[in-house]
């Protein structure tokens, strides 16, 4: 059985900006921000967002990257226990540096091969995120990678089946894929490959 009630309950976009982290200027687009409307959803993804390093992010493969909405609260605690709450407080939409923030879908309920289907367009679910010291520094906290790591709340990216738009408020449909790799065992794959 499926979960129902899906939804997409924000999207956002960023240009690449150069911020300071740890002491070194890097290149960074991983401060989203709200986008009002329809948005254009190409092969390489949304219309105006862009990905500072493609050695990790973008590319057909990464073209849109999605994160379960319901995970807001658990990343709240966390960092009111890392003692930086006063900072984005809300934490809102966008904050873990994702496209799409969904509704009603867990990284536990997708499969690789999955499809997500909106009214303009069509997204296959190919793999999930990696933390990364940007991640960090996005949520003011130095070891947020590594509960990304032991929660496994770390979204998924999605390639681009069939170009459109997409819009806040849109529902959509998850068609199963071959259900051969969940995003869970494959983030744990991942995981496991870098400690070695």
């Amino acid at each position: 059985m499926f979960p129902s009630g899906q939804s997409v309950l924000s999207i956002q976009a960023a240009q690449a900006r150069k911020v300071t982290i740890s002491g070194r200027t890097i290149l960074t687009a991983i401060h989203k921000t709200p986008v009002v409307g329809p948005v254009g959803v190409a092969a390489l993804g949304l219309v105006g967002d862009e990905q500072a390093d493609l050695s990790v992010h973008g590319g057909l493969e990464k073209a849109v990257y999605a994160y379960p909405a319901e995970h807001y609260d658990f990343w709240r605690a966390a960092r009111r226990e890392a003692g930086v709450a006063g900072i984005d407080d809300q934490l809102l939409p966008g904050a873990l540096g994702e496209n799409l923030t969904l509704q009603g879908l867990l990284e536990t309920d997708v499969w690789v091969g999955d499809v997500l289907r909106f009214a303009d367009c069509e997204l296959c679910v190919t793999q999930p995120r990696e933390p990364c010291f940007k991640f960090n520094a996005a949520m003011g906290f130095n070891n947020a990678s590594k509960i990304m790591a032991q929660s496994g709340y770390c979204g998924f990216y999605l390639s681009v089946d069939k170009p459109g738009t997409v819009q806040a408020g849109e529902v959509f449909e998850l068609i199963p894929g071959p259900r051969h790799v969940g995003i869970p065992e494959r983030f744990q794959a991942k995981l496991f490959k870098h400690m070695r």
